[in-house]
């Protein structure tokens, strides 16, 4: 049976039909109803069904014994260990002690429940969430000029606007779905202009009209100029203004101060004054605006006001809640907006209530009759784990996340995990680098068992419906939360019999009193978060929800867009413009660190690799961790493309091999947050980034850490592929990536085998004197080839090498799908390369149909392709997700001056 449920990975929230098949497969397509995709999906959600199986799941609870050994437990046992742990310490040392980090990979009825447990049982607000890393500061900036956490427009204002900006954001890798409702648009008879600011030069890019590669750190003077070049230029609509904001004169004159000359603004933002007066006259002719933002915004030290900057040019010119316009935050994680609905951060309540608040406070607590209600902020994820490594938080428990590699300042963050007295780790992966500190595993339902909603970056609630059953002994998230709240006393507030019965509380909840919670004199103000339409819902009809934006009126009815004619969330129902005064990154470059770490995502993969890091086509674009950097840098680092290098900074160090993409500016790197302890020898980023903090938000500084780069030297390179699980972990560099029925290793050290042949045959685990053993040795190259073969296939391989030019990958992996090699296989393996037709695809470009970059460059010379269209009518590259779109193009014009050279 097809299921209509949603995606698990970024914050579009696409529609999906999934469906499970009798051989074990799972077949995942895009739904073509679901109105924030329309039916497609990008690589990574279109490679789901590639992800279900149960390697590495963790299937039982697990209990560290005293010699530090996890043993299998029931979840009784489980269970009574993990209440009376949070009951010790809270006995002992107050609610405060104990803490809860949470993920926005849970669903709002997960999220609901634990809230509900810390904060109105417990007493502690001491329950934070990874969301915090991602989109804290946009929830600061909504809060600060809306009165409430709202993203105000909708997808189809891509399809209606005049001007698109994209500020801080790879659209087409990080949102692919939303970068084609944008690429879609740019084909139509009236197209709109399309600005990209980033330091970066990105796939989104391509699609440029304008790039405006700023300087890291620069967007507020960029935006503060933008507001005075608007007033200045009558482009304010004064009647909006005037109606439905305040703060407008204050807030105008802060930035006149700071960036009241283009020139200036070009100068301190490193861009061309024609270039940044370009934009802001676009943004001013453009009544049709949208201003799409993300990490690049919210994750720095500034990024609240980064966000409030965005925002003030909106409110100047009235720019917002129309069809067409509008400040837009891309959220990063599926349920991150519906996590802050339910309170899951730790400066807020339940339904968009304010933790600060009295009034709130005592509503919250009437609608939940709980014992108590935590009466000031708990502590922000930084923060958090520096009073877990302090000693003062002594119990922790983790859903759905890895902060040993998320995190900033990430060695600390592992030593205060080791420092902690109680750790509970609920996942769905028995290795991480989180659990290998974790007191109590406890076995929860993934994607395609969970039950519940989530809410995307339209404010769109979308039912994730279950396909699978639970595997081994798993638990719904919810369910292990009112297990654990009812043994530590708490069984009145915790007796949901389903998910849906959490569902219905929440959504009452946001209706309560909803006209009442204003505290002082000042006119009442409604939450904008109301699913009073929603509230009474039976459980067929919550098992059979359509998708529906919120606000949601007692009809049922959703709301697209908000704020058009004011109604906002502050006392009184007016906006506030925000001075946002200009400043640069606490942390600046020096001699010692002179560059600049930027962090990120890449096209194929998603957070730390626990679901992307199992499909095969999902790791053939990008499989080793990298820093990109200007070869001016590598240059004057002493650093070469393809070899080895250590990036370090005064927190710590990684290591990851040099790329020159073409895209980064001279000073700065970047290097993608993905791999961890579990997929390479040293590669966790987090470890690197530095631990400042927004001090509104509490949002890292993930996108400006001072780094220097340095060779890391190694006496010889090589890669392995087997069948088998090998054991790397005494290799000084070493990368471990999923391939289609083989896993391949990355690999190199600083010392040579004395002995090659003894060497690779012990790795690979080829005891047998007599097994069939095929090499090849040029000592005075350093040069070694191996292969074992059982029965006429390919069982493991491995390649080794003085230097880091390494045969083909691409034609070695196609052997392990074949059943029988042939003899030219054979001799192909001892000479290192094949004249087959795998040896000439190249690297992966289109993840989706498996493409190969130099497939696609030899039908571009041979047909004389010209647009990415024709490449997809010819070899299908692109004509899914279109991630790769943006890259297609740069070969085409990469061919074309090859040809015309």
């Amino acid at each position: 049976m097809t299921v209509a449920t949603t995606c698990p990975y970024c914050g579009v929230g696409c529609g999906v039909l999934a469906r499970a098949n009798a051989d074990g497969s799972v077949h995942v397509e895009g739904d073509t109803q679901h109105a924030a995709n329309h039916g497609r999906l990008c690589v990574k959600g279109s490679a789901l069904g590639e992800t279900m199986d149960l390697r590495g799941r963790l299937l039982h609870p697990m209990l560290r014994a005293p010699d530090g050994t996890l043993q299998r437990a029931s979840w009784d046992d489980a269970l009574d260990r993990v209440a009376a742990g949070f009951r010790r310490v809270i006995d002992e040392h107050g609610p405060d002690a104990v803490a809860f980090y949470v993920s926005g990979q849970l669903l709002t009825e997960d999220y609901y429940v634990v809230n509900k447990l810390a904060k109105g049982y417990i007493g502690t607000a001491n329950i934070d969430t990874n969301s915090r890393l991602c989109m804290s500061s946009a929830v600061a900036g909504h809060k600060r000029a809306f009165g409430e956490d709202v993203v105000p427009g909708c997808y189809e204002d891509l399809e209606q606007a005049e001007l698109i900006v994209l500020v801080g954001s790879n659209t087409a890798w990080c949102h692919p779905i939303v970068y084609q409702r944008i690429a879609k648009a740019k084909e139509s008879a009236n197209p709109p202009r399309m600005v990209v600011i980033d330091p970066r030069h990105t796939a989104t890019c391509e699609s440029a009209d304008l790039h405006l590669p700023v300087k890291p750190g620069t967007d507020v003077w960029l935006f503060n100029g933008l507001l005075a070049f608007l007033f200045q230029h009558g482009a304010m609509d004064a009647r909006f203004v005037e109606a439905h904001t305040e703060g407008f004169a204050q807030t105008l004159a802060a930035a006149q101060k700071d960036a009241g000359d283009p020139a200036e603004v070009a100068r301190i933002c490193g861009v061309q004054l024609a270039d940044l007066l370009n934009f802001y006259r676009w943004f001013a002719r453009c009544k049709r605006t949208v201003t799409l933002f993300s990490q690049g915004v919210n994750q720095s030290s500034s990024g609240t006001d980064k966000v409030n900057s965005i925002i003030n040019c909106h409110l100047l010119t009235g720019r917002i809640g129309k069809p067409g316009m509008g400040p837009f935050s891309l959220t990063g994680q599926p349920n991150a907006m519906g996590g802050r609905e339910v309170g899951g951060l730790a400066n807020m309540l339940a339904a968009h209530m304010e933790l600060e608040n009295p009034v709130h406070r005592q509503v919250v607590q009437s609608f939940w009759q709980s014992p108590r209600i935590a009466e000031r902020p708990g502590l922000k994820a930084v923060d958090l784990f520096e009073a877990i490594g302090e000693g003062k938080v002594k119990a922790l428990w983790i859903m759905a996340t890895n902060p040993a590699v998320s995190l900033p300042d990430a060695d600390r963050v592992k030593q205060a995990l080791a420092r902690c007295e109680w750790v509970v780790s609920s996942d769905i992966v028995a290795q991480t680098d989180t659990n290998a500190y974790a007191h109590a595993l406890l076995p929860a339902l993934g994607w395609g068992e969970k039950d519940g909603t989530v809410t995307n970056s339209e404010r769109r609630i979308s039912r994730q419906r279950a396909f699978l059953p639970a595997p081994e002994n798993a638990r719904a998230d919810w369910r292990i939360v009112c297990e654990v709240a009812r043994r530590m006393g708490f069984a009145e507030g915790f007796e949901f019999d389903d998910v849906h019965a959490v569902f219905a509380e929440h959504a009452r909840l946001t209706a309560y009193r909803n006209h009442e919670a204003r505290a002082g004199d000042a006119p009442a103000a409604h939450r904008l978060l109301n699913l009073e339409g929603l509230a009474n819902l039976g459980r067929h009809a919550y098992d059979t929800l359509q998708p529906v934006q919120w606000p949601v009126a007692a009809s049922g009815e959703g709301e697209a867009r908000l704020f058009a004619y004011g109604g906002f969330s502050h006392p009184g129902g007016r906006a506030r413009f925000i001075a946002t005064p200009a400043r640069m990154p606490r942390h600046a470059t020096d001699r010692e660190y002179p560059l600049v770490l930027n962090t990120g995502r890449v096209r194929d993969q998603w957070h730390t690799m626990t679901r992307t890091g199992k499909a095969p086509r999902l790791t053939g674009h990008i499989p080793e961790p990298f820093v990109d950097m200007h070869p001016h840098d590598a240059l004057r680092c002493g650093v070469r493309e393809g070899e080895l290098a250590r990036v370090q900074s005064r927190w710590g160090a990684m290591v990851a091999r040099v790329k020159h993409s073409g895209g980064i500016l001279a000073g700065n790197v970047f290097v993608p947050i993905h791999w961890n302890d579990q997929f390479a020898s040293d590669a966790r980023v987090g470890g690197v980034v530095n631990p400042v903090v927004d001090p509104i938000s509490g949002e890292p500084e993930f996108k400006h850490t001072p780094v220097s780069v340095e060779p890391f030297p190694v006496r010889w390179y090589g890669f392995a592929l087997s069948r088998e699980l090998l054991m790397p972990q005494g290799l000084s560099y070493w990368t471990s990536i999923q391939g289609d029925r083989f896993r391949r290793y990355e690999i190199a050290h600083r010392e040579r085998p004395s002995e090659c042949s003894a060497w690779a045959r012990a790795w690979l685990g080829v005891t047998d004197p007599d097994a069939d053993w095929l090499e090849y040795e040029d000592r005075s190259t350093g040069i070694y080839r191996a292969a074992h073969v059982i029965d006429d296939r390919i069982e493991s391989c491995v390649f080794l090498s003085s230097r880091p030019d390494l045969p083909a990958r691409h034609w070695l992996a196609s052997l392990f799908v074949q059943e029988r090699l042939e003899d030219d296989d054979r001799m192909a393996l001892l000479l290192g390369e094949s004249s087959g037709p795998a040896a000439s695809a190249g690297p992966t470009v289109c993840s989706c149909f498996g493409v190969g970059r130099d497939t696609i460059c030899e039908a571009i010379r041979t047909h004389g392709l010209e647009t990415p269209a024709q490449i997809t009518s010819r070899l299908r590259a692109g004509g899914n997700c279109g991630s790769c779109v943006p890259e297609l193009r740069q070969l085409i014009a990469e061919v074309r001056a090859e040809v015309n050279a």
